[in-house]
Protein backbone atom coordinates (compact mmCIF):
# COMPACT_ATOMS: atom_id res chain seq x y z
CA UNK A 1 0.00 0.00 0.00
CA UNK A 2 1.05 3.40 -0.92
CA UNK A 3 1.95 6.22 1.72
CA UNK A 4 0.27 9.58 1.66
CA UNK A 5 2.31 12.24 0.69
CA UNK A 6 1.96 15.92 1.01
CA UNK A 7 0.97 16.92 -3.06
CA UNK A 8 3.54 19.36 -2.49
CA UNK A 9 6.56 16.98 -2.39
CA UNK A 10 5.10 14.77 -4.71
CA UNK A 11 4.47 17.45 -7.09
CA UNK A 12 8.27 18.26 -6.58
CA UNK A 13 9.71 14.99 -6.48
CA UNK A 14 7.16 12.64 -8.07
CA UNK A 15 6.63 11.72 -11.53
CA UNK A 16 2.92 12.07 -12.75
CA UNK A 17 2.07 8.54 -12.03
CA UNK A 18 3.00 9.21 -8.92
CA UNK A 19 1.47 12.21 -7.96
CA UNK A 20 -2.29 10.52 -9.48
CA UNK A 21 -1.76 8.07 -7.29
CA UNK A 22 -1.16 10.40 -4.29
CA UNK A 23 -3.95 12.34 -5.07
CA UNK A 24 -6.20 9.33 -4.95
CA UNK A 25 -5.44 8.44 -1.54
CA UNK A 26 -6.02 11.92 -0.80
CA UNK A 27 -9.48 11.74 -2.34
CA UNK A 28 -10.44 8.18 -0.88
CA UNK A 29 -9.78 9.31 2.59
CA UNK A 30 -12.12 12.27 1.90
CA UNK A 31 -14.67 10.24 0.71
CA UNK A 32 -14.06 7.62 3.35
CA UNK A 33 -14.66 10.77 6.07
CA UNK A 34 -17.95 11.53 3.98
CA UNK A 35 -16.09 14.83 4.29
CA UNK A 36 -19.04 17.60 4.66
CA UNK A 37 -17.04 20.34 3.24
CA UNK A 38 -16.86 19.03 -0.12
CA UNK A 39 -19.41 17.17 -2.50
CA UNK A 40 -19.41 13.70 -2.66
CA UNK A 41 -20.57 13.76 -6.36
CA UNK A 42 -17.49 16.01 -7.30
CA UNK A 43 -15.09 13.68 -4.98
CA UNK A 44 -16.47 10.28 -6.47
CA UNK A 45 -15.92 11.82 -10.22
CA UNK A 46 -12.50 13.10 -9.50
CA UNK A 47 -11.67 9.95 -7.71
CA UNK A 48 -13.19 8.33 -10.72
CA UNK A 49 -11.43 10.26 -13.31
CA UNK A 50 -8.06 9.82 -11.57
CA UNK A 51 -8.82 6.10 -11.45
CA UNK A 52 -8.87 6.32 -15.26
CA UNK A 53 -5.67 8.29 -15.44
CA UNK A 54 -3.85 6.19 -13.65
CA UNK A 55 -5.10 3.16 -15.41
CA UNK A 56 -3.92 4.39 -19.02
CA UNK A 57 -0.52 5.16 -18.04
CA UNK A 58 -0.19 2.12 -16.06
CA UNK A 59 -1.13 0.42 -19.63
CA UNK A 60 -4.02 -1.33 -17.28
CA UNK A 61 -6.84 0.77 -19.73
CA UNK A 62 -9.08 -2.53 -20.50
CA UNK A 63 -11.13 -0.31 -22.68
CA UNK A 64 -14.69 -0.88 -20.54
CA UNK A 65 -15.56 2.31 -19.95
CA UNK A 66 -18.96 2.03 -20.89
CA UNK A 67 -19.46 5.89 -21.52
CA UNK A 68 -16.68 5.96 -23.91
CA UNK A 69 -18.27 2.40 -25.25
CA UNK A 70 -21.57 4.47 -25.77
CA UNK A 71 -20.06 7.74 -27.43
CA UNK A 72 -17.50 5.08 -29.73
CA UNK A 73 -21.09 3.32 -30.73
CA UNK A 74 -22.89 6.54 -31.80
CA UNK A 75 -19.46 7.96 -33.76
CA UNK A 76 -19.50 4.81 -35.64
CA UNK A 77 -23.23 4.90 -36.53
CA UNK A 78 -23.04 8.28 -37.70
CA UNK A 79 -19.83 7.55 -40.15
CA UNK A 80 -21.98 4.69 -41.46
CA UNK A 81 -25.19 6.92 -42.21
CA UNK A 82 -23.62 9.31 -44.15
Amino acid sequence: MLDRRSMREVTENGTRLDQLKNLALILAAHIDAGDEGHSMAQLSRQYRETLREIAELEGDDDGNDEIAGIIAFHANARVTNT
